[in-house]
């Protein structure tokens, strides 16, 4: 297991196949659960699936999040520390909390796992646990709350070279998957005596706002997901572990904060990001090294004296002002790098992906019409695990 940029060849990857966790969503629960749209969910996993083959094409290893939760679950220790973690909602009261333990108890590790991701309705307790909570539960309510945003992979868990950061996720609707990440690269075999450089009990970080511009070189975006003390918390880790020699923390404007940095700019070579043209020349950064924190100057001249190189190509997203506010909504720009100058991209951005290959960029393009409803895209949905050595 090792990452030391955003664009070496890419050898094994985490993707999570969308499952009954989509097909929970509701135009009532959606917005809580933060989906903009219900997908389809059969049409969904078929673009899912196009997409882990494109990878599978390209020599890399696909491993599947569900597959680890279920096998961490034979590991008694993980068991009862991911059982105890959804006990502990306060919303279920003395009475209803013991059903719940009753039922998770007989539940074996497939479908636990399924539970703890799909949730847990009203109805699908059976006989009632006799709860004045679980009596008051309109019959389409939750018991166990589903996590659909488990798709987005990136962003519960981040590699920097040999050390896994599992994030701190700001929503509270997302705050249980990191225990589920958490608990893999604590208990799962695959994963046997990997060093933590981040953990869910520290403020906010996502994997979303975190950029391997370089072997030694972070850039964190800083919004609404992502805050100042997470940022410099990861910063001072990764420094103080010599995963980094410079972390850049980029500020996201209050208009876009609930966006994550990866929504605006990724990586797709070397010395190349594909970038938003409505912030690109906006955005600036905070340098942070071992003895000192520079100034605001702009993202891409921080960028590249960090990276030692003489500046960083901007390939633009869209044409026009209107195509590339329109592709960058549709995630023109995350974009997922299985090699210097090869990336997978969603198919529907036409101008971007024709930007990108006048740019010399070869773009592997997948199906994302439902996949997309999330607001993410191909870099949003993997975690790589492994890539080959950039330095």
């Amino acid at each position: 297991m090792y990452v030391d940029s955003e664009v070496s060849r890419l050898r094994t990857v985490l993707l999570h196949r969308p499952g009954p966790e989509l097909a929970r969503l509701t135009p009532r629960n959606s917005g809580s659960l933060l989906f903009d749209g219900i997908p389809w969910v059969g049409r969904a996993q078929e673009e899912h699936d196009g997409f882990a083959e494109a990878l599978r094409s390209r020599d890399v290893e696909v491993i599947y999040l569900n597959d680890l939760i279920a096998e961490t679950l034979t590991v008694p220790e993980a068991r009862a520390e991911l059982t105890a973690g959804v006990l502990d909602d306060p919303r279920l009261g003395d009475a209803l909390r013991a059903g719940v333990a009753d039922y998770l108890a007989d539940q074996p590790p497939e479908g636990l796992a399924r539970v703890l991701v799909a949730g847990l309705a009203h109805e699908e307790m059976k006989p009632s646990p006799g709860s004045l909570v679980y009596a008051m539960l309109d019959k389409h309510d939750f018991v166990i709350d589903p996590l659909p945003n488990l798709l987005f992979t990136r962003d519960s868990a981040v590699w920097v070279r040999d050390r896994v950061a599992v994030t701190s996720l700001a929503m509270p609707a997302r705050r249980r998957e990191t225990t589920l990440t958490h608990a893999i690269y604590r208990f799962h075999p695959r994963f046997a005596g990997v060093k933590l450089l981040y953990d869910p009990t520290l403020e906010p970080v996502e994997g979303g706002d975190v950029l391997v511009l370089a072997p030694d070189v972070l850039a964190v975006g800083v919004g609404e997901r992502t805050t100042p003390a997470g940022a410099e918390r990861l910063a001072r880790r990764a420094i103080g572990a010599g995963l980094a020699h410079t972390v850049l923390v980029v500020p996201i404007a209050q208009e876009r904060a609930t966006m994550h940095l990866d929504t605006v700019c990724t990586m797709v070579d070397v010395d190349a990001v594909v970038m938003y043209p409505n912030v690109a020349h906006d955005l600036r950064a905070w340098t942070i090294t071992d003895t000192s924190i520079r100034p605001l100057r702009p993202f891409l001249e921080a960028a590249a004296e960090a990276m030692g190189i003489d500046h960083l190509r901007v390939i633009d997203t869209g044409l026009d002002p209107v195509t590339a506010e329109r592709e960058q909504w549709d995630d023109g720009n995350n974009t997922l790098a299985i090699a210097p100058r090869l990336c997978v991209a969603y198919e529907r951005n036409i101008e971007t992906n024709a930007q990108l290959e006048r740019a010399g960029i070869e773009v592997v393009r997948i199906s994302g019409s439902e996949l997309g409803s999330g607001r993410g895209g191909p870099r949003c949905m993997s975690c790589p695990i492994t890539r080959d050595p950039l330095s």
